[in-house]
């Protein structure tokens, strides 16, 4: 499943598990996002997404039905059970990173293959609401990865089998400015012992190692892995580690015009601090992990 760098995967979208929809729209909304309707996946699960122009979006995820979560669970739904145990070792972060893919059920196959697949292939469809009142329904299939040693990260490749509209209009305009994600950093004592299970979810080979980690490139938006010390060095904020594997910590957003961005988070009275070329925002609930916004060159 080895690409040049020209075909690595790109990034589809990103798991934030929170406690509370509300909660989380009200802060994304202070932090200058603009955030989709609610959205009910048949397992009991829901969404608020946030889209951008890049095609990736972040999926704030809340249980929307306990009871329909623990059947899912029970049956072997993946995407539940890792998410339930996400909740009930973190509360809130980033569990996930998605991939897209034209053949989820390629990418399975190769999964079981490296040893690297936690559970079956989950088909789904859910409808999807446009802020126009229009309605779309959407379909899924999704292929997991996971190592056994990172029990709070996973990911997984989308095959969208009935790809929802992608203009989307309005939900892609942000106050803050943001166009997208420039990268998504994950945290671990020693991130080269993880860099196989990123190579193959990211079908990139080409990794670039450096004394605080590792970084590989997806298609438009690099992955990173820091330790701990090189994560406070370059966000200037602690992650709560306390074993081995990997953790969610940060989604870096790319940006026209920074000053548009901290206008926009002095004027809701959102506290952030400047580090380097970046504003860097503490994690706070509804959020889950550290956001940074750099401009695009």
């Amino acid at each position: 499943m080895s690409n040049p760098i020209s075909s690595a995967r790109a990034i589809d979208h990103l798991v934030l598990p929170v406690f509370e929809l509300e909660t989380a729209r009200d802060r994304l909304g202070r932090l200058g996002f603009t955030v989709a309707a609610d959205a009910r996946h048949p397992f009991g699960t829901e969404n608020a997404c946030v889209f951008f122009a890049d095609d990736t979006y972040l999926e704030p995820l809340a249980v929307g039905s306990r009871e329909d979560c623990l059947e899912a669970a029970r049956m072997g739904n993946v995407f539940v059970a890792r998410d339930q145990a996400f909740r009930f070792r973190r509360g809130e972060g980033l569990s996930a990173i998605v991939v897209k893919t034209h053949d989820a059920l390629a990418d399975d196959s190769q999964y079981r293959q490296d040893g690297m697949s936690p559970g079956p292939v989950l088909d789904f469809a859910r409808q999807f609401r446009f802020p126009d009142g229009r309605t779309a329904e959407g379909s899924f299939r999704l292929a997991f990865a996971a190592d056994l040693r990172a029990p709070d990260f996973f990911a997984f490749a989308c095959q969208r089998i009935n790809p929802l509209p992608t203009d989307r209009g309005p939900l892609l305009v942000h106050a803050n400015g943001a166009a997208g994600i420039r990268s998504v950093v994950l945290v671990e004592e020693n991130p080269s012992d993880f860099q196989y299970l990123l190579e193959m979810v990211l079908d990139q080979r080409d990794v670039t190692a450096h004394s605080f980690g590792i970084s590989i490139q997806a298609a438009h938006t690099s992955v990173d892995v820091l330790t701990p010390e090189g994560f406070r060095l370059h966000f200037g904020q602690d992650v709560a580690v306390s074993e081995r594997g990997l953790v969610g910590a940060a989604v870096v957003f790319a940006v026209d015009d920074l000053g548009v961005t901290e206008a926009c988070l002095a004027a809701k009275g959102v506290t952030y601090q400047k580090t380097g070329a970046r504003l860097v925002v503490a994690p706070e609930e509804g959020q889950g992990v550290t956001f940074a916004f750099e401009e695009l060159k």
